[in-house]
């Protein structure tokens, strides 16, 4: 939520749950029917691990490229908990901004773990990610009214993005405040839009948004930079460490 105030989970993705907390009685498989769960262990340290390296694509062929990563991510998706749409669109990013920023060192696993806290990778609240990475029905944040705890920020959009003509709210699978998005969306699948609602577009803006912010996300200065940035809280930055972390191993948030 890009809004360089406090982050507060009322609205999209208001709850944050944290992977470890599902509770041991989870592990008990044979008592709760919980399914198997991975017991690897969750990395320390900052940044988090890059996750299973990326293969080749052509990220300038035409149409939504992150397909070229369906094999990539179906052989995934299970195990991390992630729609394998959603998880193209990160390993997309990823790999577009490898090119565009080698500098930055973005990995798939920081844009997933940012992801898994705004909107359960564009899932929250019944929502779906469609074949094309379209997310609907649209996800959006509370009024950004200035009530407890809630940053104050009035309309910026004229409602065009958000629906709200009064203040703003949070928008899509990544919940970038309209005016950020105004200056910093891009079309990352090819259909000429630059579009909120599109995991792809959605991710590709946060990664950029990210390096543009952090610098060097491959060292603990620049990636905490990057995190406080996107979101000025030390508990959302530890969160989404957590998650991303879990992912480079192979295991769910």
């Amino acid at each position: 939520m890009m809004n360089n105030v406090r982050f507060v989970k009322a609205g999209a993705g208001a709850v944050i749950s944290r992977a470890g907390l599902l509770g041991t009685a989870c592990a008990l498989v044979l008592l709760t029917g919980c399914g198997a769960v991975d017991l690897t262990p969750i990395p320390e340290g900052i940044p988090p691990g890059p996750g299973a390296p990326l293969p080749v694509i052509d990220i300038d062929a035409p149409g939504r490229t992150a397909a070229q990563l369906r094999g990539w991510a179906e052989e995934r998706s299970d195990a991390l908990g992630i729609p394998v749409v959603s998880l193209e669109a990160y390993g997309y990013a990823a790999a577009v901004m490898a090119r565009a920023r080698p500098d930055c060192g973005i990995a798939w696993t920081t844009i997933a773990g940012i992801a898994s806290v705004e909107s359960r990778h564009g899932t929250h609240r019944g929502a779906d990610v469609a074949a094309d990475g379209t997310v609907s029905p649209p996800i959006r944040g509370i009024p950004l009214d200035g009530s407890p705890g809630v940053a104050r920020i009035e309309d910026t959009d004229g409602g065009r993005l958000d629906g709200d003509t009064v203040y703003d709210r949070a928008l899509g699978p990544m919940q970038f405040i309209p005016e950020t998005w105004q200056r910093w969306g891009v079309d990352a699948n090819g259909d000429g839009i630059a579009d909120p609602d599109s995991i792809d577009d959605a991710a590709l803006t946060a990664a950029r948004y990210l390096c543009a912010s952090g610098g060097d996300l491959t060292g603990p200065e620049g990636w905490q930079r990057a995190l406080l940035t996107y979101n000025q809280s030390n508990v959302y930055m530890h969160t989404v460490r957590d998650r991303a972390a879990a992912y480079s191993v192979g295991r769910r948030a």
